[in-house]
């Protein structure tokens, strides 16, 4: 068997050598070696980073527990970072004491939806008796007209059910959900880049940017959408390294065990259900439960899915990858988001359907009953048209909101955080309510909704690199950081005239952060770089991240609503549209 297998394995390296051009063959006396040719596997699914040895050499580190140290980190790391998220917005959540901004309207709603099924009409003090009874008040019966779908509200009132109708209630699970959108970040930035560390820098980032952070800490519905948002933009990602490594697992391996690109089987190959991008159209689902412009994100993301699709046959060598995801992915594709999307949609509006359809339950709970009796379209069930007839009453009212506010912006000036939002002001005077007895005059107590001035300034620079990388690089990484800003972002440019706010802008932050993160990650320098290279490098984007951490320390009392002189409040307006 020895013999025979030796003589095999000469033959088979004889028919290697008949294969190679002479000129090679010639130039071998000269020391040439063949080069080793690429697995299409590593394309597919490329390893992650892993840190130079001297790294643990110089901490004393043996390989074993190295690799044990970077096998912990892709989970420490994430955690460490989300534990000092949460307990900085856990910190005195209850602070201020008040119904800030537009907790006026999504509280109550969200207590409404928890005890009748549908948003109600309240009293106009009762904002004074609900803080002044600890929450115990009764809840009227009469609809309201309400713009906004039931998830987010739903969400803040788990909150207020497990720890009652007050501050600290209605903020808690906007407090759980923006912390447990930095884990997902940190997982999400790992997974896209193969990098730990930058993972865990685009979650870090977002730790210490300030509308994130006070958006955690305030009962409004746009953390939601971010959070449901995120969520569906890392199960697609998931879902194509499944998708990838199960396309690299049928690629037949050549006579050399190397894996080379083959049409029929990319061109062929069934990816399956593909569970992950169920999760991603649930998800998005929720955001659009949550508020509309999930709408966007929803096109968008599809969009890039199928894109994705396409460069993974292409690189598993489909001569026509456009005409083999049309014909084996697309159908599967849309079914998994748009229906799931529809259908989860509709399921949010359980409450107001079940609620009593005799004029006594949800806002236009009765009209197919009443106004809408007869027409076209009675074949359907009334739940339906008196929901499709809400709907289009709502559609009229965004399109048309043009009424002035103070604190509106241009999306224009978002990037450079030109119109930030104030939440809650007081003026104390010295003595009370932690103003200081030697602050001389009345002190400032605001909770601005600003994000980090020094991230959001270099987040716009990270967004031309990112775009740069794409168009010239076709790096697919930077693509889908562009797509998530550009689904966020962009729709509110058709909007220019209606009432908008900064703080719609969290819904992607996170592709800000992912941004950045790239940008510094680029900055540090690419593998091989020179060690004067790395040293620079690290300097500079060290100098960078701290100047953003220190940024956010240094507004910290304007997140959080501290009682500061009124000096040392105007010092941290840096720029007049702030106040």
């Amino acid at each position: 068997m020895t013999s025979t297998a030796s003589h095999t394995d000469t033959r088979q390296a004889e028919g290697v050598e008949e294969r190679q051009p002479s000129w090679q063959l010639r130039l071998r006396r000269f020391g040439y070696t063949r080069r080793a040719r690429s697995d299409v596997r590593d394309r597919l699914v490329p390893a992650y980073a892993q840190p130079s040895p001297r790294l643990w050499a110089a901490f004393g580190l043996s390989k074993p527990a190295a690799t044990l140290l970077v096998r912990w980190s892709a989970w420490v790391g994430p955690l460490l970072i989300t534990l000092l998220a949460g307990l900085t917005r856990f910190w005195n959540l209850g602070s201020p004491k008040a119904v800030i901004f537009d907790e006026t309207y999504y509280a109550k709603d969200a207590w409404a939806l928890l005890h009748r099924g549908y948003e109600v009409n309240w009293a106009k003090d009762a904002n004074e008796l609900i803080l002044k009874n600890n929450g115990d008040v009764p809840i009227p019966s009469e609809a309201a007209y309400v713009v906004h779908p039931p998830v987010g509200k739903y969400m803040i009132g788990l909150g207020e059910w497990l720890f009652g109708f007050t501050p600290f209630g209605w903020r808690f699970m906007t407090a759980v959900l923006g912390t447990l959108s930095v884990l997902m970040l940190c997982r999400i930035g790992r997974r896209l880049f193969r990098s730990t560390f930058l993972g865990c820098l685009a979650g870090a980032l977002m730790a210490v940017d300030g509308l994130h952070f006070v958006m955690s800490r305030t009962a409004l519905l746009d953390q939601v959408v971010m959070f449901f948002v995120l969520a569906a933009f890392g199960c697609l990602v998931i879902d194509r390294d499944r998708t990838r490594e199960r396309l690299a697992a049928a690629l037949p391996p050549d006579e050399d065990g190397v894996v080379r690109p083959d049409a029929h089987t990319a061109e062929h190959t069934r990816l399956g259900l593909r569970p992950w991008r169920w999760a991603a159209g649930l998800m998005l689902g929720l955001a659009i439960g949550t508020k509309w412009n999930g709408l966007y994100v929803l096109v968008a993301f599809c969009l890039m899915t199928v894109l994705w699709d396409v460069g993974s046959r292409r690189v598993a060598g489909a001569r026509h990858p456009y005409k083999a995801v049309l014909k084996r992915d697309t159908g599967l594709a849309f079914v998994a988001t748009v229906p799931v999307a529809i259908v989860t949609y509709l399921a949010s509006w359980t409450g107001w359907i079940l609620s009593p359809s005799d004029g006594t339950g949800g806002y236009f709970r009765n009209w197919a009953a009443t106004e809408g009796k007869g027409g076209s379209w009675t074949f359907l069930p009334d739940w339906l048209r008196s929901l499709w007839h809400y709907e289009h009453q709502v559609y009229e009212f965004h399109v048309g909101l043009t009424s002035a506010h103070t604190y509106q912006s241009n999306p224009w000036s978002w990037i450079v955080t030109g119109r930030p939002v104030s939440y809650f002001y007081e003026s104390p005077k010295p003595g009370k309510d932690g103003c200081p007895v030697d602050a001389g005059e009345k002190c400032a107590r605001e909770v601005l909704a600003l994000g980090t001035p020094l991230l959001w300034w270099a987040a716009g620079f990270a967004i031309l690199y990112v775009l740069w990388r794409w168009f010239f690089r076709r790096d697919w990484r930077a693509g889908a950081i562009a797509c998530g800003i550009a689904a966020g972002y962009l729709p509110w440019f058709m909007y220019q005239e209606r009432t908008i706010f900064f703080f719609y802008a969290i819904v992607f932050l996170p592709f800000l952060c992912l941004a950045l993160a790239m940008m510094i990650g680029a900055i540090l320098g690419p593998p091989g770089s020179t060690e004067r290279r790395r040293v620079a490098g690290a300097a500079t984007a060290g100098v960078l991240v701290l100047l953003i951490a220190w940024n956010f320390i240094y507004f910290w009392p304007i997140y959080t609503g501290q009682a500061i002189p009124i000096d040392t409040w105007r010092s941290r307006m840096w720029l007049d549209t702030w106040v």
